[in-house]
């Protein structure tokens, strides 16, 4: 297993402690969802929905890499809570278009800002050093996951 040049060859035990301190840091954050009585995939949905606006369900379904029959459960579940409109498409009856409610925008950004200071509250605890390399490897970590750039996220556009 290698990356690029042999100066820079990552063992496999390297992969796996990286996969797994991510693995482990995502579980942690997906934790405020369920708290709200959202799963991860209902959060997801709900998420993209408040950050896109209105999408088509199969567009919504491609997106989430959902079928479509588990996108309509997930959209019933989300539109009897309120947080999710679904409405036919106009122009072509087999289409239907879901958008997030006031409440469901509210809720996404409610559980963002719960995510940002349960990630804030373990960041404080690394020392100064564990910190600047963090911080320093935030672009590479970034063009690992394909974020979008800096600046979208800051205009709000951040991902789930």
């Amino acid at each position: 297993m290698s990356v690029r040049e042999e100066d820079l060859e990552v063992g496999e035990d390297t992969v796996t402690r990286l996969r797994v301190a991510l693995l482990m840091l995502a579980r942690r954050l997906r934790t405020t969802s369920g708290e709200e009585g959202l799963t991860p995939t209902q959060y997801g949905v709900l998420a993209t929905l408040e950050r896109d606006g209105p999408v088509r369900a199969g567009d919504l379904a491609i997106a989430e890499a959902l079928n479509p029959t588990m996108l309509s459960r997930v959209l019933g579940h989300l539109e009897e809570r309120g947080l999710v409109e679904r409405s036919a498409d106009a122009g072509d009856r087999r289409s239907t278009w879901a958008r997030a409610t006031g409440s469901g925008r509210r809720l996404v950004r409610r559980l963002r800002r719960r995510r940002s200071a349960l990630l804030l509250e373990r960041m404080d605890r690394l020392d100064e050093a564990d910190l600047r390399a963090l911080l320093a490897a935030l672009p590479a970590l970034e063009a690992l996951a394909g974020v979008r750039a800096p600046a979208a996220v800051a205009s709000g556009g951040e991902p789930a």
